[in-house]
């Protein structure tokens, strides 16, 4: 990978933490998402499931949504997604669907991690479309934000 490209996805990756400060400070867990096409950022989003109430009110699958309305389309070819924490199997089901082409994710998820941790759904090879996953990116910044969040409702 580039020096070039390593920078750009640490960038759209601070606009992902954003989204996910957001998220924090309504009482949501604090993941956040953006989906960049062609280097601009096309869609945002961060977890909705307490206020939506809605169980798929997740951070991708909004920022999904709302990119595909944008292109009027479902498929997301040339798209790329930046998301704070690893995708579950449901986001990254949907971003299979969508044909998305790259992941980017910050903080693995040993737990429900559908991008290599638990489960690799992105890069089954049974699907009809796979995605290029890179994660790790500002793995201590995401990972912090979610544990700082937890701490502070348990303690709370």
């Amino acid at each position: 990978m580039s020096e070039q490209q390593a920078a750009l996805d640490a960038e759209f990756m601070r606009r992902a933490l954003d989204e996910a400060r957001l998220a924090g400070e309504a009482g949501e867990a604090p993941v956040g998402a953006v989906i960049v096409r062609d280097g601009e950022i096309i869609a945002s989003a961060h977890n909705l499931k307490e206020s939506q109430p809605d169980p798929t009110a997740h951070a991708e699958v909004l920022a999904l949504r709302s990119a595909a309305r944008l292109l009027g389309s479902w498929r997301l070819h040339g798209c790329s997604l930046y998301v704070t924490l690893e995708p579950c199997v449901m986001c990254a089901g949907a971003m299979v669907h969508a044909r998305i082409d790259r992941l980017v994710y910050g903080a693995h998820d040993l737990k429900t991690g559908a991008a290599g941790s638990l489960w690799d759904v992105l890069r089954d090879e049974r699907n009809n479309h796979w995605v290029d996953v890179r994660g790790g990116v500002l793995a201590e910044e995401c990972g912090s934000l979610l544990q700082e969040f937890f701490s502070a409702r348990r303690d709370g």
